[in-house]
């Protein structure tokens, strides 16, 4: 996969077109732009790095340090939610005047996701990070959902509306520090750290997260938060007052989503 998406890069084309075209060869040039990719990454720097680019959802999405590389378990985010929307969950709210907020959004990803999907929804989107917005809304712009989603810098919820949000919907940090032998070096080395460690535990944004969503959110709005099985059972806990509280699994088997609705 690393290699394919370097060729890509390297050759400024689409999947579909490398695979149309398994005789073209490399220009000289184009062999001295693909060497220089593979001793980048030799050194460590994620492919996605190197490429500008990372696919998601079926969305190609621009992506720099400044933001967390988008993974395909955090689909899982999405998928919840439009499970939640068939079902209805429970809310007096139609998919037409559903409000959703992103929070940390990082290269915008989930909230790109769900404004394909829920083309009527208004989505905001937050994040603490200047540079990270910067990206989402170059991504929002390369899709054409500029003019769908709200993008505000602020910490987590803060200044947002109160009991305005069907969905709060989050990819936090959620690694602790503790772990952090158990995270991969490039992980470690290159993406950026506010993203991926929350503190000592991992349950630290998270913890803030949960009251501030509580405020946000409209009765019987729900909450749906990206997790690791390592902190499952306290997220769990941390939920003690919310209602249909929800752990599922990944692919793998592993607690990635957290979901729970608002009394």
């Amino acid at each position: 996969m690393n290699a394919e998406l370097l060729l890509m890069f390297t050759l400024g084309c689409d999947r579909a077109y490398l695979y149309a075209h398994p005789e073209r060869e490399l220009t000289t040039k184009q062999q001295a732009r693909y060497q220089e990719a593979l001793n980048q990454r030799a050194h460590g720097t994620p492919a996605q790095y190197i490429a500008g680019h990372q696919e998601f959802w079926g969305m190609d999405f621009i992506v720099t340090p400044a933001v967390l590389i988008p993974r395909p378990e955090t689909e899982h985010v999405i998928e919840t939610v439009l499970k939640l929307v068939s079902n209805n969950g429970g809310r007096a709210s139609s998919p037409g005047d559903l409000q959703i907020v992103d929070v940390g959004t990082g290269s915008g990803c989930i909230a790109l996701a769900l404004a394909k999907e829920l083309p009527q929804a208004e989505i905001h989107a937050t994040d603490n990070s200047p540079a990270a917005l910067e990206i989402a809304r170059a991504n929002a712009a390369r899709h054409q959902l500029e003019n769908r989603i709200h993008f505000r810098e602020t910490d987590l919820l803060q200044g947002l509306p109160l009991g305005a949000f069907d969905f709060v919907v989050s990819n936090p940090p959620y690694v602790g520090e503790s772990e952090e032998d158990q995270v991969q070096l490039e992980v470690r080395k290159f993406e950026p750290r506010a993203a991926v460690f929350a503190g000592p535990t991992g349950l630290e944004v998270i913890k803030r997260l949960i009251p501030q969503a509580h405020t946000a959110l409209k009765p019987r709005g729900w909450l749906v938060i990206e997790i690791s099985g390592t902190i499952a059972d306290r997220v769990r806990r941390s939920l003690s007052g919310w209602q249909q509280v929800e752990i599922t699994n990944d692919l793998q088997g592993i607690p990635r989503i957290a979901s729970a609705q608002k009394p």
